[in-house]
């Protein structure tokens, strides 16, 4: 267990112990009482997957009166975090904290034999929706998107750009960006967002397009420069970044982030855990929070959760093919 994943856990407990919530009861819980909730994260920790586990395992913990703790499972495109949850006991004790690109875009180029999100994890709640941004490295010839746009046409095939991995949201949403702009940018995949950050951070890679998140504290300290938002509202964290409509381009694309059991999880307990994640998505305090990472906090339920799924698999496929987008 991790050093924040024990303090989670402390948290939950103590919460449990002190708040006044009403206790959370059903089937399955009631059978399993004090057993912990498991918040597997695909992911490595530090990017918004992870942070948006962390800032829903402790108010969730308090409204369940049980304790709740991330576990990080990163790997294969999600797949592996995934199938941890999907296999688990469908009890509503080990759920995930679900990134859209995984849900959504990595089944098109990494079909997993015997799993497949869309019918093997169950849709609880969204909790948050994350625009992206496109960040260079401080020493960029340009501090505009135009000036960005114009340089990569004068330099073909020069600059290059970091993803999390082939097939995640960073990587398909900026080969949206040239297939709009009809520009060769060469694609340098990492295994996950904290080495792609580093590596841009040290001038190995010339930009990124990914969520605010892990990317403000370096565009503050002026290591990275922000020169567009892919949202359709410029983000209250950098009232200056213009969005991709006023920098002059139609690259609008979100990530979110939500919550998923197994499949076999029953109507009850997902009810019931639907319910609370409300709750907590819906309170003062996870709104500011999300607004600080730059994000937006929204609850969406699981019919609304499963249909925003699908429609972003259709739009992602399309540009899949047009790149030739094939998993590691």
């Amino acid at each position: 267990m991790t050093p924040i994943s024990r303090r989670t856990l402390i948290a939950g407990a103590a919460a449990a112990a002190t708040t006044g919530a009403a206790p959370f009861m059903g089937s399955a819980f009631a059978q399993t009482a004090g057993k912990p909730i498991t918040l597997v994260v695909p992911t490595a920790a530090g990017g918004t997957t992870d942070i948006s586990a962390r800032m829903l395992a402790e108010p969730l913990g308090k409204i369940l009166q049980t304790s709740v703790v991330v576990d990080n499972r990163g790997g294969g495109n999600g797949n592996i975090g995934g199938q941890i949850v999907a296999r688990a006991p469908a009890d509503g004790h080990t759920l995930l904290v679900q990134y859209s690109g995984y849900q959504s875009i990595t089944p098109l180029i990494q079909p997993v034999v015997g799993f497949d999100p869309a019918k093997d994890l169950k849709p609880i709640g969204h909790l948050i929706d994350a625009p992206q941004l496109l960040v260079v490295r401080a020493d960029f010839p340009a501090n505009t998107y135009a000036e960005f746009l114009a340089y990569v046409k004068a330099n073909p095939g020069k600059v290059n750009y970091a993803s999390s991995g082939n097939g995640s949201l960073q990587h398909v949403t900026t080969e949206l960006l040239k297939d709009l702009t009809k520009t060769f940018i060469v694609h340098i995949p990492y295994k996950g967002t904290g080495q792609a950050l580093t590596d841009l951070l040290a001038g190995t890679v010339d930009f990124t397009i990914t969520t605010p998140p892990p990317l403000l504290p370096h565009i503050r300290a002026g290591k990275l420069k922000a020169l567009m938002v892919t949202g359709r509202t410029r983000l209250a964290v950098l009232p200056n970044v213009p969005t991709a409509t006023e920098a002059g381009t139609a690259l609008v694309a979100s990530s979110w982030f939500a919550l998923y059991g197994p499949s076999g999880l029953p109507a009850d307990v997902t009810g019931r855990l639907s319910a609370a994640v409300k709750q907590v998505v819906e309170s003062e305090a996870f709104r500011k929070r999300a607004e600080e990472q730059g994000a937006k906090a929204v609850f969406m339920n699981e019919a609304q959760l499963t249909k925003l799924a699908a429609d972003e698999r259709n739009m992602w496929a399309r540009i899949v093919k047009v790149a030739n987008i094939k998993a590691d």
